[in-house]
């Protein structure tokens, strides 16, 4: 199952050269799942989860892709292996992180991916980059846009647009 609309992909980094890592990261995403359709500003961001480490760079962008949900979660887990990423704990510090968003309107829960991605409304970080590129994008489950969803999230982490 391909998709046939919007795909949404969450950059993020912390370590290293965290812009020359989220251009690695989109050329990367660009030559093996598809081309990037838009993209937000970059965010500077305050870690969430684990407070204790340096302030991460996010940012979201729309793809465009043939690869069916679990086939693109298996390629961007391999950009991130390529560009460093090493899992040590959950919510640490990363060279890369890259989330799917959103896949359409594929609504899905298996073991290794759940679409839309669980968090999106609880996080400001998530949220801010998302609404500029897509403000009237629809959650297929919560049914609210990006922009009622970023007006209701409570998540108070700083979240500042870099460029």
């Amino acid at each position: 199952m391909a998709a046939n609309g919007p795909v949404f992909l969450l950059l993020g980094s912390n370590l290293g050269d965290r812009t020359q890592v989220l251009a690695a990261a989109r050329e990367a995403i660009a030559r093996q799942a598809g081309p990037v359709v838009s993209q937000s500003a970059v965010y500077e961001t305050e870690p969430w989860g684990i407070t204790d480490q340096p302030a991460f760079l996010n940012q979201v962008v729309e793809i465009s892709t043939s690869f069916p949900p679990e086939d693109l979660l298996r390629i961007i887990l391999n950009i991130e292996h390529d560009l460093g990423r090493v899992r040590y704990e959950r919510w640490g510090a990363r060279v890369i992180d890259i989330d799917i968003l959103y896949f359409d309107d594929i609504v899905m829960d298996s073991a290794r991916l759940t679409l839309p991605h669980p968090r999106i409304q609880d996080r400001r970080f998530v949220l801010a980059p998302l609404t500029e590129i897509a403000p009237d994008l629809l959650h297929p489950v919560l049914l609210k846009t990006s922009s009622k969803l970023l007006e209701e999230c409570t998540d108070t982490s700083a979240v500042s647009k870099i460029s």
